[in-house]
């Protein structure tokens, strides 16, 4: 169906159990056209990066609610979280298998790779954030602040000088589905973690529940999705000191009452890819954003649409993460390193 505009303001705003497995596919079909209908150009800048011959593909189902998809090319595997069943999946380019690569999982969030190529985890039970080593030993790099346990660290990325940002809100703590329930001791900051020093340090302490965050291409930008306001916005911070402080935030994106922006990717071009949601036509899906936050184009999704990340040989296959399914998409762009 067409997309609704009244759904986005664009230019500075913007708007059960399942099987012990998850599966490959399901009920849901692709569409028999070309070019698919679910992927809408709102502005013909948006051209460029729809391929004609691409559709929307559903690669595994049966999870709770899919968060923080992070590719890993030198496998060909796809690893994502599944917080309520608090494990974490596999899906396999090659054969399409789809398995379990960690349970228990301190009911993980968000995750990326270090500069080393190292998986990063947030996890919402254990309150930390963690690299699992070549081996698979486990590292806990943060999981507290100032004597202070951390809330439930949600998303994470690597700057490229190997610094590790993350967000911190309460989500993990607020009650038993996705983590344990426990009083926040903290404000809801966003932090750096330094490599030489293994120091934590507040980034930015002026964000209502932060969630979502990624840098522009060049680092010099610093986009994070604010979750504690109606309607929910997207800022966007300036990266000053040799690329360790934040300044100069300001509303990039605002979501209308019903959107909720969730997590985010960008291209190298600078445009933002958000997943969004929620439970309304036209709002569950993907919302492109070029850098100065015009609405440019959506990929609709049969699921609100938590996270996502690029990923193949050439980082031009989005991935994106449905409430209960892993869906992807190949796109005429590439997504930027260290998200």
């Amino acid at each position: 169906m067409a997309m609704n505009k009244r759904h986005f303001l664009t230019t500075g705003g913007a708007l059960a159990a399942f099987a012990a497995l998850p599966r490959a596919g399901g009920e849901w079909e692709p569409s028999p056209r070309y070019p698919d209908p679910l992927i809408k150009m709102i502005d013909p800048s948006f051209a460029k990066y729809r391929l004609p011959l691409a559709k929307v593909e559903k690669i595994a189902s049966g999870m709770r609610w899919c968060e923080g998809p992070v590719w890993f090319g030198d496998g060909r595997y796809l690893l994502w979280s599944d917080i309520p069943n608090n494990r974490m999946m596999r899906w396999d380019e090659e054969t399409g298998a789809v398995s379990v690569f960690r349970k228990p999982s301190n009911n993980s969030n968000g995750n990326t790779r270090d500069r080393q190529g190292r998986l990063l985890t947030c996890e919402h039970d254990a309150r930390r954030v963690t690299r699992t080593e070549y081996d698979g030993a486990i590292t806990v790099l943060a999981e507290r602040y100032e004597d202070k346990p951390l809330n439930s660290p949600n998303d994470i990325v690597c700057k490229s000088d190997g610094s590790i940002w993350f967000t911190d809100p309460p989500f993990g703590i607020l009650g038993y589905y996705e983590g344990h329930v426990a009083q926040a001791e903290l404000p809801t900051n966003v932090y750096r973690w330094d490599p030489p020093s293994g120091k934590l340090a507040v980034v930015a302490g002026d964000v209502n529940r932060p969630n979502g965050l990624a840098f522009s291409p060049d680092e010099s930008k610093l986009y994070i999705v604010e979750a504690g306001v109606t309607p929910r916005v997207i800022r966007v911070y300036n990266v000053v000191g040799n690329g360790t402080r934040l300044s100069a935030t300001r509303t990039l994106i605002t979501a209308e009452p019903n959107g909720t922006p969730d997590g985010l990717r960008v291209d190298v071009d600078g445009n933002l890819w958000i997943g969004w949601g929620m439970g309304a036509e036209g709002l569950d899906g993907v919302a492109i954003f070029n850098p100065e936050g015009k609405l440019i184009g959506r990929i609709d999704l049969p699921e609100r649409c938590a996270n996502l990340c690029f990923g193949g040989r050439h980082r031009n296959r989005l991935f994106m993460c449905g409430s209960t399914s892993m869906f992807s998409l190949y796109v005429n762009t590439q997504g930027v390193a260290g998200g």
